[in-house]
């Protein structure tokens, strides 16, 4: 089955979506491929996201969907694009079930996948009381014993800002030890360091009671912050031959302002190509890769370029 289309999305959680919608009221062919398995499907609510603070994802992103498929100019198929190059002045994308589809722009909106340090009790705790992100559910935790692991350059810094919730210890795992000026900061800050690496998440799971440390000693902690290291979900944007850049956490596929990549008539949206990345976040990308791909599409507007 082969059918063209103005633009292909594929993703279909908070960047794809407000992709499509953009799309969809410009009056674009649009259809969106999804696997069904964003990146948020650990947390049970969504925080600080305008307007929808407390809703769980999945209730935001079923919503979403349903509003979008009220536009007759949208299709979504819900499977696996394993492949994409570009044919002429096209692209196309084949999927997992075989099925192949064509489009003049494509939209990546894959996401990413949290690789997690491989400490015991950790990966079933994940989006509830392991957390990435404090502006996402710092308040949820609040005034309650919080811990920071190192396992990233950047965790000392991310020790500093915890403490704006709760009282904090700073766990530097052995390996990422602050420098002198930041042991005044962290002293400043009231934060707790701890040397001894954590072996293990102890409580009922997905609560957290304690973390057991190497040398046998149990620190009481309700809540942790840990930055996982990230990984594309696809490899569609290297197929295509799309540049990446390194950035904290993991590659990021190179953008412009309107999410075009480096490869004319692709585009990223969302945390691949994001280097900070939240709901908020997403979701504007999103809009803009759903307005660049657009313009793209006027040919008089693409000329003003």
């Amino acid at each position: 089955m082969h059918t063209q289309h103005d633009v292909i999305v594929v993703g279909g959680s908070f960047a794809g979506l407000s992709a499509a919608m953009q799309l969809a009221r410009a009056r674009r062919n649009v259809l969106v491929i999804d696997t069904g398995l964003p990146r948020n499907r650990f947390a049970s609510h969504a925080h600080g996201f305008f307007g929808q603070d407390g809703k769980p994802p999945a209730e935001i992103i079923r919503e979403a969907a349903s509003q979008l498929a009220a536009y007759p100019t949208v299709q979504w198929v819900k499977g696996e694009a394993v492949t994409a190059q570009r044919t002429d002045d096209a692209f196309s994308v084949a999927l997992s079930d075989g099925r192949i589809e064509s489009a003049s722009r494509l939209i990546l909106a894959t996401g990413v996948r949290d690789e997690l340090p491989a400490i015991p009790g950790l990966q079933e705790r994940w989006g509830m009381t392991a957390l990435h992100c404090p502006y996402c559910h710092g308040y949820e935790v609040r005034d309650r014993r919080l811990g920071v692991l190192g396992n990233h350059p950047l965790s000392a810094y991310q020790a500093l800002l915890i403490p704006d919730w709760g009282p904090t210890t700073y766990f530097t795992q052995g390996a990422f030890e602050p420098d002198a000026g930041q042991l005044a900061h962290l002293a400043a800050r009231n934060v707790r360091i701890e040397r001894s690496p954590v072996v293990e998440l102890l409580g009922q799971a997905p609560h957290l009671e304690a973390l057991r440390l190497a040398d046998g000693r149990v620190v009481a902690i309700d809540a942790l912050f840990v930055a996982p290291r990230t990984h594309m979900n696809s490899t569609l944007a290297e197929q295509l031959g799309c540049a990446f850049d390194e950035a904290p956490l993991g590659p990021v596929i190179r953008v412009d302002d309107l999410k075009q990549t480096t490869v004319e008539g692709v585009y990223a949206a969302g945390d691949v190509s994001n280097k900070m990345t939240n709901a908020t976040f997403a979701s504007a990308a999103g809009v803009a890769a759903g307005v660049g791909a657009h313009h793209s599409l006027v040919p008089e507007l693409a000329q003003h370029k």
